[in-house]
């Protein structure tokens, strides 16, 4: 199948390449990129991605992922299918599906850039039962788990809920963390603790390393990511009147590691930020 893929960021990059050693034909477009990935063929603009038979977007924000679906996507026939796989919400995707002039599915994605490498990485999807079906064998060359949460928006909204907990289990390892060292105890020999312990969620074991060594740990997912999404599930959240104080709590703290320039520090760093709330550190 010809695809087109915009967005070849930490993530897209893997995730297109995993879909040209599967067979397709993959056409790639992001402007801050000079090379492509292996077997895919980059293209000057966004609108040449239009004349493939399905189209995907992993960019960063909901103001791309319109540009691209309104204007990139205008020349495309109407039964042209695009797959939102980064994070904008579920508003935006309902939006563009009862707007735009091709169809549109979302099948955003939990998992690291490791992951996505790997092609480990779990998606959730959005999208009538036979679209989901149309789409699965593409899914499946990226992604090692495919979940149809319901109709559109509705893989968005799951997201927004994994990473809601996702964001609020960092903070909640980093406090913990911070109590050990309040305490005097090793923070080597804690962890150990921790990941043995009723708390120890397979996250607390393969963030041991982002926690206790950040400075040669890789950014799996940096804060202000992290806190684009918490801020979206927070707007959704107040839609539907729910109180959500974790998160809420969660994204102050997310606003303050962003502001002190941690922002595309991976979210373990958290605890960095956490220790400056608390006076452990200076800014530099």
């Amino acid at each position: 199948m010809l695809i087109g893929f915009a967005g070849l960021g930490r993530m897209g990059r893997p995730m297109a390449s995993h879909l040209a050693w599967a067979g397709h034909t993959v056409l790639g477009y992001d402007p801050l990129l000079e090379h492509a990935p292996e077997r895919v063929t980059l293209v000057g603009s966004m609108t040449e991605l239009a004349k493939a038979q399905l189209t995907i977007s992993m960019l960063p924000d909901g103001a791309t992922t319109r540009a691209f679906v309104e204007d990139g996507l205008s020349s495309a026939t109407p039964d042209h299918l695009h797959i939102v796989m980064g994070t904008v919400g579920p508003d935006l995707v309902r939006e563009l599906a009862g707007t735009a002039t091709v169809k549109v599915v979302d099948a955003p994605v939990s998992g690291s850039v490791s992951m996505a490498e790997a092609g480990t990485i779990t998606t959730m999807v959005g999208a009538s039962p036979e679209q989901f079906e149309q789409i699965r064998p593409v899914l499946e060359a990226m992604t090692a788990a495919q979940f149809h949460c319901g109709p559109v928006g509705a893989g968005s909204t799951a997201k927004l809920a994994v990473n809601a907990v996702l964001a609020a289990l960092s903070q909640g390892v980093a406090e913990g963390l911070l109590i050990a060292e309040a305490g005097g105890l090793d923070l080597t020999s804690f962890y150990g603790v921790l990941r043995n312990s009723a708390a120890g969620a397979p996250y607390v074991g393969y963030k041991e390393g982002a926690f206790l060594s950040p400075d040669t740990a890789d950014v799996a997912a940096p804060i202000a990511l992290i806190r684009k999404d918490v801020a979206l599930a927070l707007d959704l959240a107040r839609k539907c009147r729910l109180s959500l104080p974790a998160s809420e709590a969660v994204f102050a703290v997310l606003d303050d590691a962003t502001a002190t320039g941690l922002g595309q520090e991976d979210m373990a760093q958290v605890l960095t930020a956490l220790r400056l709330r608390n006076g452990m550190l200076r800014t530099s």
